[in-house]
This record gives C-alpha cells, sequence and structure tokens, in this order.
C-alpha cells in the first residue's frame, strides 16, 4: 500500500551523517512510486526521537524547510563524537486509505505509546479491535494507531517482544509490514504477514537497510558505490510471519516467527533511560493537497434528487419501457442489436458457448515457471475484486504457485476493495505491490473529463472517466520486468464481462468473445481514435491537462501487446463457488449500498451505470446478466430479476465518488437526468 524503508548504523565512526543523509533521500524517492499522498521520517539517536511528517509527497518533503531543520539536528551533527554515535532512520510514503492525509496526525510515523511506527498495509478491523480492547485510547484516524497500539498493550504484558508480536498479529484481520522503534529501549522492530519486507544485510558491515521492495534496495546499491561496496547477494526477503527485532546500537539481531506460538525463542525488553520525541511537523493545510471547488458545499445527493433517481430506475422496471430480447435480457438500446420474428437478438442467434482450454492445459503452462524454493515465480494484477481474489486464491491454494500481487492505483479503488486487497494478502502470506499514480493529479483529471462530459453528454465518451487506470496494463508489464518475473496470470476475461456495448456507442461493431478488449482489430482500434478526434475537436473542454494521461492510457489499453494467460480461459468461472469461497475463507466484504457483489471495487462504476441506466436503459448488469443465460447458467425470470436489484441507483457510492473527486453530485445528476434518451418512455 504505502512503502516503508530505513537505515541503522552502528556507529557514525564510519558511516558518516551525510553518508546516511544520501542513503536516505535516495530510499525515499525510490519508495515514492508506492504512495504520493504524504511522507515521514523518524530519526533515532542516543539522545531523542525526531520526527517530520507532511502531507506532502516525499520528493516535495525534501524540498520543505521542516526537512532543512530535521535534516540539520539528525545528519549534520559532528560525527563519531563518542562510541554510542548511532543513528537509525525509518520513513514512510503514504498511500491514505484510513484517515485523510490533509490532516497531518493521520500520517506516518505514528506516534503513540512511547512507540513510534511506519506501517504498510490495510488493518480491516480496526473498528473492531478499538471495540473489544476499550484500554487503547484512538486518537487519530489511520489504523496504524491500533496497530501500534495493540503491541505495546502486549509488551507490558508480557515483557517480551516476541510474544507482544505474535499476540497482535494474531488479533489483526488484513497486511501489515512495519519498523518500529521505541522510545525506553534500543529495539527496532520489523514484521511482515505478507513478505513485503526486503532487508540488507551484510555480518561484514556495520549497517543495515531495508525497504519494502527487493528492487529498491538493487536500486540503491547502485546509486551508492561511493560509500561503500554493497553486493546484493546479501538482499534477503523477510518471509510471511516473519520478525526480526534488533539493538540499534549494537545491531546484533534475533529473526523469529510469530505464527509459531510453541516457538522457544524470546526476546525480551530491556529497559533504557528514555529519549523524547522531537516533532518538526506542523498540522497544517497541506500546500499541495487535492482540494475541491470552493463551491461545493458538501457531496451529499439531496433528498429530491434521490427521489428523481429512484423514479428513472422504478419507471424501467414497473413496466415494459423497453423491448427486450425473448432469450436473453438485451435491450433494443444495445447498439447494433437487432430481433428475428421470434424476438431473438442477434447476439444469442450468433452464441457459440465458451471453450474453456481446460485445468489441464493450464497446469501444462505454470509448470514451467513454478518454483520450489519459495521465491515469486508470477505476477498477478489484483484489484481486490471478487474475481480477481478468487483468482489470487486459485494461483496460491490449488496452482501452488508463489504469486505476488500487484495494484495500480489510481485514485477511486473504493475503500472496500482496498481492504479486501489486504484481507487475502495477509491471510495468504501474499507480497502485495502498489503502484500508485500522482493521486490528487488523476482525481483532477477525472473532475476535468466528467466536467467536459457534462457539457457535451455522449454515450460513446462514458469511458474516458475511466480513462486512467488503463495504465495499469504498462505497469504491469513494467513491474514485471523489474521484479524478473517470467510469467503473469490475469484474473479478468471471464466470457460474461463481455461489454462491446462501450465501444458501440462509439460506432465500432465489436464481435462478442471472451478476449479482453485489446485484442479487437487494428481497424476498429483507428475507428476509436478517430470517434475520440471527433469529439475532443467538437468539445474542447476535453483538451486539458489530462490529455497527455488518457492518450498513455489509450496506448496502455490499445496498443500495448498482451500475451499473457487468463484464469478465467481455462477454469469455469462459477459466481456462487466464487463467492462461497472468498467470503467464507477470506471475510470478503460486500458494499452496503448494493446487494451486488460485481464492480464494487472501482469507485466509479456506480456514476457511469446510472448514466446508462437513465439515457440507454441498460447498465453493464444487463450484458453480464444475458451473457450467463447464453451460457445456460442462468435462467432469464432469475436474471430479470438480478438486474433489477443490481440497478437500483447506489446513492452512498455515488456520494463517495463526489467527494473523492470533487464535484456537485446533485448538479452532475442533475445533467445527466436532462439527457434525452435513447428509447421511448411510455
Amino acid at each position: 500500500m504505502c512503502g516503508i524503508f530505513g537505515v541503522s548504523v552502528k556507529s557514525t565512526n564510519e558511516y558518516t551523517g551525510n553518508n546516511i543523509k544520501k542513503i536516505t533521500k535516495i530510499l525515499f524517492k525510490l519508495s515514492e512510486s508506492r504512495g504520493k499522498e504524504a511522507a515521514g521520517l523518524a530519526a533515532k539517536n542516543k539522545d531523542s526521537i525526531d520526527v517530520l511528517k507532511l502531507p506532502v509527497s516525499a520528493s516535495c518533503l525534501l524540498k520543505s524547510s521542516q526537512y532543512k531543520k530535521f535534516s540539520a539536528n539528525v545528519f549534520n551533527k559532528k560525527d563519531g563524537t563518542d562510541k554510542d554515535g548511532f543513528l537509525t532512520v525509518i520513513g514512510h510514503s503514504r498511500l491514505a486509505t484510513h484517515g485523510t492525509e490533509n490532516f497531518n496526525r493521520n500520517n506516518q510515523p505514528v506516534i503513540k505509546e512511547n512507540a513510534v511506527c511506519v506501517h504498510n498495509g490495510i488493518i480491516a478491523n480496526d473498528r473492531e479491535l478499538w471495540k473489544r480492547f476499550p484500554v487503547l485510547k484512538q486518537e487519530y484516524e489511520v489504523d496504524t494507531e491500533v496497530l501500534v497500539g495493540l503491541l505495546q498493550f502486549f509488551l507490558k504484558e508480557t515483557g517480551s517482544i516476541t510474544s507482544a508480536t505474535q499476540k497482535t498479529f494474531g488479533e489483526i484481520e488484513g497486511s501489515a509490514s512495519l519498523a518500529m522503534l521505541f522510545n525506553n529501549n534500543q529495539l527496532l522492530l520489523l514484521a511482515t504477514n505478507t513478505g513485503s519486507l526486503y532487508i540488507y544485510d551484510d555480518p561484514a558491515k556495520n549497517i543495515f537497510l531495508f525497504a519494502s521492495e527487493r528492487y529498491i534496495l538493487e536500486q540503491l546499491i547502485g546509486k551508492i558505490r561511493g560509500i561503500d561496496s554493497f553486493k546484493q547477494k546479501f538482499i534477503q526477503q523477510l518471509s510471511p510471519g516473519t520478525a526480526l527485532a534488533f539493538d540499534v546500537q549494537t545491531l546484533d539481531k534475533n529473526k523469529f516467527s510469530f505464527l509459531n506460538k510453541d516457538q522457544t525463542i524470546n526476546v525480551p525488553v530491556i529497559s533504557h533511560n528514555k529519549v523524547g520525541f522531537v516533532d518538526y511537523s506542523e498540522e497544517q493545510t497541506p500546500v499541495h493537497s487535492f482540494s475541491a471547488p470552493t463551491t461545493v458545499k458538501n457531496f451529499n445527493i439531496r433528498p429530491e434528487i434521490k427521489k428523481t433517481m429512484y423514479d428513472n430506475w422504478n419507471r424501467l422496471y414497473s413496466a415494459e419501457i423497453l423491448k427486450r430480447c425473448t432469450k436473453c435480457l438485451l435491450p433494443e438500446t444495445i447498439p447494433f442489436i437487432d430481433f428475428d420474428d421470434q424476438g431473438i437478438c442477434n447476439f444469442c442467434r450468433n452464441h457459440k458457448n465458451l471453450q474453456l482450454k481446460g485445468e489441464k492445459a493450464l497446469e501444462e503452462i505454470v509448470f514451467k515457471y513454478r518454483k520450489t524454493d519459495g521465491k515469486p515465480d508470477c505476477l498477478v494484477p489484483f484489484s481486490g475484486g471478487r474475481d480477481s481474489t478468487y483468482g489470487l486464491h486459485y494461483i496460491k491454494k490449488v496452482l501452488k504457485m508463489n504469486p505476488v500481487a500487484y495494484t495500480y492505483d489510481w485514485g477511486v479503488l473504493t475503500d472496500v476493495g482496498r481492504r479486501n486487497e489486504a484481507r487475502i494478502c495477509g491471510k495468504l502470506g501474499i507480497e502485495h505491490i502498489i503502484i500508485s499514480a500522482d493521486i490528487r493529479t488523476k482525481r483532477n483529471n477525472i473532475r476535468k473529463n466528467l466536467k467536459a462530459w457534462l457539457k457535451k453528454p455522449e454515450l460513446g465518451t462514458v469511458p474516458v472517466l475511466m480513462a486512467g487506470d488503463k495504465q495499469f496494463w504498462y505497469y504491469a508489464e513494467w513491474l514485471k520486468k523489474k521484479m524478473k518475473i517470467d510469467m503473469m496470470i490475469y484474473s479478468r476475461g471471464n466470457g460474461f464481462e463481455d461489454d462491446p456495448f462501450k465501444v458501440g456507442f462509439a460506432g465500432v461493431r465489436m464481435k462478442s468473445s471472451s478476449l479482453p478488449i485489446p485484442l479487437i482489430s487494428i481497424i476498429d482500434k483507428i475507428k476509436l481514435a478517430k470517434y475520440y478526434t471527433k469529439e475532443y475537436i467538437l468539445n474542447p473542454a476535453y483538451i486539458n491537462r489530462s490529455l497527455f494521461d488518457t492518450i498513455f492510457s489509450f496506448f496502455s489499453f490499445l496498443i500495448l501487446p498482451d500475451r499473457n494467460p487468463y484464469l478465467y480461459h481455462y477454469i469455469k468461472w462459477d459466481e456462487q463457488e466464487l463467492l462461497k469461497t472468498i467470503i467464507n475463507e477470506y471475510n470478503w466484504e460486500t458494499e452496503s449500498d448494493t446487494k451486488a457483489t460485481w464492480r464494487i471495487d472501482d469507485g466509479t462504476a456506480p456514476f457511469y451505470n446510472y448514466i446508462y441506466m437513465t439515457v440507454a436503459g441498460f447498465t453493464e448488469f444487463d450484458t453480464f446478466r444475458s451473457a450467463q443465460i447464453r451460457e445456460g447458467d442462468i435462467d432469464r425470470e432469475t436474471a430479470y430479476g438480478l438486474i433489477k436489484e443490481e440497478n437500483k441507483p447506489r446513492f452512498e457510492s455515488i456520494e463517495w465518488y463526489a467527494r473523492t473527486i470533487g464535484f456537485d453530485p446533485n448538479k452532475a445528476i442533475e445533467r445527466v437526468n436532462s439527457v434525452s434518451k435513447i428509447y421511448k418512455i411510455q
């Protein structure tokens, strides 16, 4: 989720303050790709623990006046003053999940109960833990706080860092990789339940390094040759369920498993004289933070607008307004649809049942890449949605692979999606790498494109609202190469999610298939490019700062070659079996404002589906359930009941989207409602 890192030196005689400053700066910048919404540092020496955190990116923090003060106190002291001249620095580059970064108290490092902590991951059950442990006092919104509180609570109870770590991780649900310093002892604790921690530990050197990714330490080694000679062979992963406690003054280390409660190793905590916390942070409104337009008073949908939205939905299902296929449920407003004398649509007439390649063929493929030493052997794109969650489960538990989960966060991954990602990665012990876009810029781009779309609403240009996430494809290939992983498995393309209407409204007739859209013909790609070029000329509001981002997205999604296997092209996608598995085994969370389980990880879906429903009379759910009918997985009556429920306006989720992006949902919905329908209202 975020990037954490650190450096610890035994004596400043060997490594000067400037050496450590340079290493810290490099680690900070290399970790920035994992989160750009806030950044922070904590440094411990024999006199104090100095802390700096700001609601800006790492690059911005390093240019700040506060960092200059922090640096002068931490790194610029005279070197080698005495034998106790040790120094440990831990850092954090934040992708905000719990608690807005605009309130600096929610940012990291988190100071609580005589400890300071940086944490990568999400504690999905933090609310329940606060209730179960009322002795802990909640002061912030960030979930890391309960992690620190629990560990300190159990540390006082047991006097052992081993027992405290075991008990803490036994209580949490979700993912956690952490580094923690204490002001009354000399320990640095590293612990992870996903394996998202890598250390550099050369016994011949009086320096210790750690980071969230192996690649970060590899790049660091190449950039600090002028300081010392470091070798990649000393980089090692802390495996899931492993912790490392060591004395920052002596660098003596104790590694232990917190999954094995019968383990005999015990690391008692030896108290030292307390040192004070020196905080260089300032509680302030960040200069570089995203903020909604000042004209937006709030992001709640007014009761009368909700009634209109509900009436639009109810009108579609209270009477037979739309002519629908008598076999499936596709309505007459689907682009390029036609019906025969029996009322059966051309999609049904031309349908051929999905031909799965089979589990045997999949096993033959993965066998070539499977590793038996526990090292990563495949990259799995992961959104936290139902398909990718089950896919990660299947790849790990059934195929017996050692996957690394990958997420591209472009700013509208929902809170539910993020919590579900944390749950399965924590439960399965899977390393999770999130590449974070510049969230504020991405959200600003979405707002600009939404504003442009509302000026000239066209169903064919609705996908421009989702353009920002398409770079997911580019970074997947980039990460695969960076990590030197030869295989990537996608958990999408199940054959039911085929929605050619999105390009159909742009004048492109795409054949129905279970293949992903990038495999459409070159001619159709050119048609799409021409359509969007025309619309951008007709509506110059689209020509804004987001243009380059949109072009990059088009390239990533439609131009880049994709030769990776798709899990659901080999195994049957069974909705009931899938949901039963991920809910029962991983406590997979559903949304509160819908019974639907599809797209709940995507914050844009409730809004664009309302557009499609209002203007065209159908949504993605209509095409999805119709595809299931054709395959014989569901009957028409049941499917109709499902789409009626799934197409209900999702008020809470649309409000979340408006609040996240920064637009007035009332004005936006009123504009959508005013668009001419492509069906007749009787």
